[in-house]
């Protein structure tokens, strides 16, 4: 054991190097190390927010959790102090292999599981521990090498700290997401701390060591590097077999986009289903059912040019491209991912009826609130064909603000629709959805559509489809004159499986008799969605 004494005051003359390049090599270390707590913290919040869904609350998950596991972490390396060379090493080894792991692990606990909020919870706080044991074990080795005061050791330490997690944070999502995904980014980024770390200590530390900590060391590196890389090599199989746990057999696309994972599974269109990040997005069981109903009571009145917000995958362009006294429609999708396979994947294009064939549409690949804010002229109808609001990714684009926006793309007599989820089953969500749609001064219309019984779909978003399917779709028809626009279809309506103007309206009536009112309206800086309980 190296006595305390003699690392309190450096022993410089011990070690293989000069005490400058082992500072720097100490440095260097923390840099690296730095960078991959990082990539581990982002790894969480990004996998989280998929698998689980609304980021700002997986987000606040993973950082509350791992800084207070940082102190922890801290105290409880005080008593590594005496060695720690050898401690620094097996810790490095220890989260190289936990954080390499954690998406695997994560993934793996949804796909065969269903369930990956305990698992989010036990790697924040694993790795949270981790790395708070690092900066306190790295305060003694650099005083270790070279004679500094403490105050010019902390500075020292914090800046390669804190430029390592600069550069770790912006390789996450410019290098490792787009060149390695998820998975092969956090099991490479575990070789990279484990090589760091053991590297430091067997070059720079090693007559610290006595020879079972060495051979101890040499081996748990040697270990989790090969774990890691058999992991690594099998990626492909494993990402292939939770796919198949995940969405059945039956997947035939399986696309990472710059924005989302796009899944397609079906052999037909009869058979198709669309997974955006996980979540079920259409099902052609009944997505006509929707489609027909968001798409047809707006188009009663002028539809000559037509807006739709989302709807990529070309569905609610098919039901308006039906009326042949439209002149334009314009798409814009934030994924061009989606709007891709909408054209060329055979079964989505067949089930869109080839709707990107058309002359008369344009598909603009831009965020829509951005795009709404630039000007693009006027429109008779817009359609908001959106994620549900209460995902807070899309929180922005059901906000007072984002309605004024809408509201001034509108001709005279023009009509916005929207999506406001299920209201019978998250009747607040619904209703503060038409709130934030009055605040922006549009005058509304609430209706919905009973959905078919829910049936036995595989996908991972199966409940949230079921509570779609069997509660009913809730939309929002609103105008900017001083009423609503009339609840109906329009003279020269196309035929309709799902629905018929006497019932549209008594959908319309039914849903008023359970409005919610006096809810306050979602704006950018407070905004009020959640999930109902």
């Amino acid at each position: 054991m190296i006595d305390q004494q003699v690392l309190l005051r450096g022993g410089a003359a011990c070690l293989p190097v000069r005490p400058r390049t082992g500072r720097y090599l100490v440095l260097a270390a923390v840099f690296v190390c730095a960078a991959c707590g990082l990539v581990y913290e982002l790894e969480l919040v990004a996998l989280a927010s998929y698998l689980i869904g609304d980021s700002v609350t997986q987000a606040s998950v993973v950082l509350s959790v791992m800084v207070f596991a940082m102190g922890v972490g801290s105290l409880l390396a005080k008593r590594l102090r005496s060695r720690a060379a050898v401690g620094f090493g097996l810790i490095e080894a220890a989260l190289a292999l936990v954080g390499g792991s954690s998406a695997l692990v994560l993934y793996a606990s949804f796909a065969w599981i269903g369930e990956s909020r305990y698992a989010l919870v036990g790697f924040s706080l694993t790795i949270g521990i981790l790395i708070g044991a690092e900066i306190p074990l790295l305060m003694t080795l650099i005083q270790r090498v070279d004679r500094q005061d403490a105050g010019g050791a902390v500075a020292d330490l914090f800046a390669a700290d804190y430029v390592g997690a600069l550069v770790g944070g912006l390789a996450f999502p410019f290098l490792l997401l787009p060149v390695l995904g998820q998975l092969s980014g956090a099991l490479f980024t575990g070789a990279v701390n484990a090589a760091a770390g053991g590297a430091l200590v067997l070059c720079v530390f090693r007559r610290d060591l006595t020879p079972r900590s060495r051979w101890l060391l040499i081996l748990c590196n040697v270990a989790v590097i090969a774990v890691l890389a058999v992991a690594g090599a099998l990626v492909d199989d494993f990402e292939r077999a939770a796919r198949r746990a995940v969405y059945g057999d039956g997947v035939r696309v399986a696309v990472q986009t710059d924005i989302q994972e796009v899944v397609l599974t079906g052999a037909g269109r009869s058979s198709l289903d669309l997974y955006l990040d996980g979540r079920l997005r259409v099902s052609a069981r009944d997505e006509y059912r929707y489609h027909e109903a968001l798409v047809h009571p707006a188009m009663n009145g002028p539809h000559a040019d037509v807006l739709i917000l989302g709807g990529g995958d070309g569905l609610a362009a098919r039901e308006v491209l039906r009326y042949p006294d439209v002149r334009t429609v314009t798409v814009v999708e934030l994924d061009g991912g989606v709007t891709r396979l909408a054209r060329t994947d055979r079964a989505l294009s067949e089930l869109n009826g080839h709707a990107y064939r058309d002359p008369r549409l344009t598909a603009v690949t831009a965020d829509a609130f951005n795009w709404l804010r630039a000007g693009h002229g006027r429109y008779d109808v817009v359609i908001s064909d959106l994620p549900d609001p209460g995902i807070s990714t899309s929180t922005k684009l059901y906000s007072a603000e984002f309605y004024g926006l809408v509201a001034e793309t509108l001709a005279p007599g023009g009509r916005l629709v929207v999506h406001g989820g299920p209201p019978l089953a998250r009747p607040r969500t619904f209703w503060t959805v038409e709130a934030s749609m009055r605040a922006a001064g549009l005058r509304t219309r609430s209706y919905r559509m009973s959905g078919r019984r829910a049936d036995s779909a595989a996908g991972p978003d199966r409940a949230t489809h079921r509570a779609h399917v069997a509660h009913g779709w809730g939309f929002v028809l609103a105008g900017r004159g001083r009423r609503p626009p009339p609840l109906g279809l329009a003279a020269k309506v196309p035929p309709l499986r799902s629905m018929t103007e006497a019932a549209l309206v008594e959908a319309g009536r039914e849903t008023e008799r359970d409005r919610r009112p006096g809810l306050p309206p979602s704006t950018l800086v407070h905004p009020r969605y959640w999930e109902d309980r």
